[in-house]
């Protein structure tokens, strides 16, 4: 039995919003996409607005020059939100961690999980959001090292993270990426670590993240990043594109439910850059006291 061409429709549809998601979050401009792909803007167009007629095959080059999994476009009933998190941990599991896995899901004990050790606090949110700047004046404020994670990428591999994604693609990038901050969490050491933007998409790294640090979202106007974007000279991936505004937004907008797992948000909208120090030091402060108290470690003054 065939669908009918309403249910075509529908799902179609919802193959677009789906291409248009990964892609926002992703951080890529339609522009972008079509020149990795190697497929045209106009019909990526046409995907996104749900009117195209996919093959599998031009599908697939789409998914892999977002570094995404071609099962992550199509639509289905996510059975849990973590659920990426869950497909590529098992990918990458051995068979005794599955048995493991499975005997904990059906009915093990789960108080045996140990805490992930405290390594520090972690900024997250989109370019321009502030990360860089008010992390170093918060690590100098309580005494802790100051990371950004893609100068990190970039010293590990010896070449910029533009060069890296162009030589290896968005998922050679976010391996690199992820194994640069497995190289962080093994320096055990106190630090306040800068994200790039888009790290919320990948979910393994995003997940350690969540569990290792304490985690915060830097939050402001689409509009304030975008100032602040250009102030930088840094309009990557969106350079030359009239309707760089509208891919902020969208891009802010997929991001949005991920950035929001964070622990703490910090607005900044409309703060100096002194004033929002400030909100981020006050935001900090009960983490800080607590973690003094249950590792012992010395109290900040703040």
């Amino acid at each position: 039995m065939t669908d009918s061409p309403d249910a075509e429709s529908r799902f179609l549809e919802q193959l677009g919003q789906r291409v248009r998601t990964m892609r926002a979050l992703r951080g890529m401009s339609r522009k972008v996409l079509a020149k990795v792909s190697g497929i045209s803007e106009r019909y990526i167009a046409q995907l996104e607005s749900g009117k195209g007629n996919v093959s599998i095959v031009l599908l697939r080059r789409v998914s892999d020059a977002m570094g995404a999994h071609l099962e992550d476009l199509l639509p289905s009933a996510d059975p849990t939100p973590d659920w990426q998190m869950f497909r590529d941990l098992l990918r990458k599991a051995t068979p005794a961690q599955i048995a493991q896995a499975k005997d904990l899901l059906t009915g093990g004990n789960a108080s045996a999980q140990r805490r992930a050790p405290f390594c520090g606090i972690a900024l997250i949110g989109l370019r321009g959001a502030g990360k860089s700047t008010l992390g170093r004046m918060l690590a100098k404020k309580i005494g802790w090292s100051f990371v950004e994670l893609n100068k990190e990428v970039e010293q590990q591999n010896g070449l910029s993270v533009a060069e890296i994604i162009a030589l290896y693609g968005q998922e050679g990038f976010r391996r690199m990426e992820q194994a640069a901050l497995q190289q962080l969490l093994a320096r055990n050491e106190l630090m306040v670590l800068a994200t790039g933007g888009g790290i919320v998409s990948e979910p393994l790294t995003f997940d350690q993240i969540l569990t290792s640090f304490y985690t915060i979202w830097l939050k402001a106007e689409p509009e304030e990043h975008m100032a602040r974007v250009r102030r930088q000279g840094d309009l990557r991936p969106m350079a030359d594109d009239r309707s760089a505004m509208t891919e902020l937004r969208n891009i802010l907008l997929s991001r949005e439910p991920l950035y929001s797992r964070a622990t703490a948000v910090v607005d900044t909208a409309g703060l100096s850059v002194d004033a929002a120090a400030a909100r981020l030091i006050d935001a900090v402060r009960p983490v800080l006291q607590n973690e003094a108290r249950s590792f012992g470690l010395r109290s900040v003054a703040l």
